[in-house]
């Protein structure tokens, strides 16, 4: 009974805290769909872009929401093709969560193109040779299998729980997922890999030129997916004071986020060495230079993306005292998702910073292109990530992203018991 009461009031208690969180979401998602409009009615003015730079924030947004989402793709391939199934306690979180991604990834793009009433263009008008339209079908074909995996989690929710064909189609599913698993694998590696080489073959801006892009991305998105995951996991758990998933698929997690990233680290250091150390190339030698002078980049190249982004939360998931804590776990795993974040805000405005036409020996000809995001850029980008926190908030609320989370009881300890009362020792005798 006492124990009841005590639940009860700890809910109380987290009631306001909940609605003052879902007020905020609320705001964001408000802030958001305001500027959505305004931008939609002004169109690409109202932003900072420019021919000489039409790449932003949106597209910042865009590709880390993307990498992100990477999280489906490698859980979904361990549970449905590789069998190791203790993984499905965690799989339909990273299913939901890559769905998120890229719905909130199709809506960056449909601000950002300028004519958002042709977005059906790729579907109709086909275009092969353009590496941003195999992207594009590749991004659409792999939201379809998202939402394929995504549906039995929505038939299996309490609110489908007295329909008995909802099990039916739900059982259904589960039987056909392998091979949507294996689906899902081949388009998720074919648009993560071409998001790099959409930089990678460009010979024209000789600071994104670099053969080794598609692997990085591939890389970076396969330990920032499932990162990503495992921490919205964790504080959820410290949010609803449960176990989400054992503890052992935690650790597994965390040791393969920390293969990928010294996988990416290894890469991406000899990527680095391969353009800057044992080559000269004159155009790209000067465009590093003027980045260094004029922008953070080197800054954040080294200690984002190399230190924070990679060597440090390896080092924390590797190490198994370490990854006992949790605490830890959630600092190498946002560690993790600050440096795709950042490489994919220093892929996107590199190139374009850098002027592409200049005079050698000359640096200063031409300026560099300047770009800071104007309010309502900045008010898309938060409205966007609002959305993602939302609906992540109302399915874990609602829907069994998390079939094995168990509550965590924590007891007081019983009081030590009293001893009972002996005979003074030193009572004197009667008559004494």
């Amino acid at each position: 009974m006492i124990a009841m009461i005590s639940t009860a009031a700890m809910a109380v208690r987290r009631k306001p805290v909940l609605s003052l969180w879902m007020m905020l979401l609320l705001a964001m998602v408000t802030v958001g769909a305001v500027s959505i409009v305004f931008v939609l009615v002004e169109g690409l003015k109202v932003t900072n872009l420019t021919n000489a730079l039409p790449w932003g924030l949106w597209i910042t947004v865009d590709l880390s929401a993307i990498g992100l989402g990477a999280g489906a793709f490698t859980l979904s391939a361990a549970v449905y093709i590789f069998g190791l199934k203790k993984y499905e306690a965690i799989a339909r979180a990273a299913v939901f969560i890559g769905l998120l991604g890229y719905s909130s990834a199709m809506l960056a793009l449909f601000v950002d193109i300028g004519r958002p009433d042709r977005f059906y263009h790729p579907v109709l008008y086909w275009n092969p040779h353009s590496v941003l339209w195999e992207i594009t079908m590749c991004v659409i074909l792999y939201t379809t299998v998202l939402l394929l995996e995504f549906i039995p989690i929505v038939l299996e929710s309490r609110f489908f729980a007295r329909y008995g064909w909802a099990h039916t189609v739900a059982h259904l599913l589960h039987r056909v997922m392998p091979v949507v698993a294996l689906a899902g694998l081949g388009l998720s590696l074919l648009h993560q890999s071409s998001l790099g080489a959409t930089y990678g073959v460009l010979t024209a801006r000789p600071v994104w030129y670099s053969p080794s892009a598609p692997v990085l991305f591939i890389l970076s998105a396969a330990a920032a997916g499932p990162a990503l995951t495992m921490l919205v996991t964790l504080i959820a758990g410290e949010v609803l004071k449960k176990r989400m998933v054992p503890t052992d698929v935690l650790h597994g997690v965390a040791r393969f986020v920390g293969f990928a990233s010294l996988a990416y680290l290894y890469l991406k250091l000899w990527s680095w060495a391969a353009t800057n150390y044992y080559s000269h190339v004159p155009a790209q030698a000067t465009g590093i230079e003027l980045l260094k002078e004029h922008t953070p980049y080197d800054v954040t190249f080294w200690w984002g993306e190399v230190l924070m982004g990679a060597l440090l939360p390896a080092i924390i998931f590797l190490w198994p005292r370490l990854r006992r804590n949790r605490y830890l776990l959630m600092l190498g795993a946002l560690m993790v998702v600050a440096g795709l974040v950042i490489n994919r805000w220093n892929m996107t405005l590199s190139g374009f910073t850098v002027p592409l036409d200049w005079s050698p020996g000359v640096l200063d000809v031409f300026g560099m292109n300047r770009y800071s995001p104007t309010l309502v850029e900045w008010g898309v980008a938060v409205g966007i990530v609002g959305y993602t926190w939302l609906a992540f908030t109302l399915g874990v609320r609602y829907l069994s992203l998390y079939p094995q989370a168990v509550r965590l009881v924590r007891t007081r300890p019983a009081p030590a018991p009293v001893p009972a009362s002996e005979p003074f020792a030193d009572a004197a005798p009667a008559g004494d």
